[in-house]
């Protein structure tokens, strides 16, 4: 199948099949005659699997490690399973980052904080404004 073909199964656009191809997460197609790219019928499901995989907050690096793990027969933590449970951690990670920024902003509505310069210099501001004008 040929570039446009592939994109428009796969739901990208020809210029992210060339990105791919040049990251490796895309093998170089076989040439047509007349010079033009033509994919296998599994790139299809590469170019989706990617994808999800970045949906799943993977980056193209990571995603790169995990299917070069597959095509080697699956090194030992070098798999899905590890990647998974790190990017797990780091998703935990950000979500109690997240609740505590929640929180401050809660607090803040809650105090009727309405000027920004006001409340950075109020010591009963509930926001960590004071925190960084007092270390000037």
């Amino acid at each position: 199948m040929r570039s446009g073909q592939l994109a428009k199964a796969a739901g990208v656009n020809p210029q992210t099949l060339r990105y791919y191809e040049r990251r490796g997460l895309l093998a170089e197609p076989e040439r047509s005659p007349g010079g033009h790219r033509l994919y296998p019928p599994r790139a299809v499901t590469t170019l989706r699997v990617i994808k999800a995989a970045q949906r799943l907050g993977f980056s193209l690096t990571e995603v790169a490690e995990l299917l070069a793990a597959g095509h080697h027969g699956g090194r030992s933590g070098a798999g899905l399973r590890r990647h998974a449970q790190d990017k797990l951690a780091e998703i935990e990670v950000r979500i109690a980052d997240l609740n505590t920024l929640r929180d401050a902003l809660a607090e803040a509505v809650e105090a009727g904080c309405d000027d920004l310069l006001a409340c950075g210099t109020s010591p009963s501001c509930p926001l960590p404004f004071a925190e960084v004008t007092e270390q000037r």
